[in-house]
């Protein structure tokens, strides 16, 4: 059983930056896929960035393209999500979540955590 912990959420202007951190324990973090995505009110759960056990492949969804950056430390049991030049539609409950293989599907994921808000006010 995988645990995770999201941080790094907050209140941001347009145009800002935002570090999120997702620390994992209770399990060999080094074997899986971890993959971000988020929830805005109203909206489905949705895909962000995803990466693979090593942390050399990396994928993400259009709308955050260039912006940000996923990367995973195994040796500290952490996965980040660097985004920058936030705007007011990146505004969502970020969640980070562990499986077995890299993908945007939710579905796919076997653990997640409890997620961290990210506010981009305009």
């Amino acid at each position: 059983q995988v645990q995770l912990v999201e941080s790094g959420g907050g209140l941001v202007q347009a145009g800002g930056s935002l570090r999120l951190s997702c620390a994992a324990s209770g399990g060999t973090f080094s074997v899986y896929a971890m993959g971000w995505l988020r929830q805005a009110p109203g909206k489905k759960r949705e895909f962000v960035a995803t990466i693979d056990w090593s942390g050399s492949r990396t994928y993400y969804t259009n709308s955050v393209k260039g912006r940000s950056t996923i990367s995973k430390d195994n040796a500290k049991n952490t996965v980040y999500l660097q985004m920058n030049s936030l705007k007011p539609e990146d505004t969502a409950v970020y969640y980070c979540a562990a499986g077995g293989r890299t993908s945007s599907d939710p579905a796919v994921y076997d653990y997640w955590g409890q997620g961290t808000q990210v506010t981009v006010s305009s």
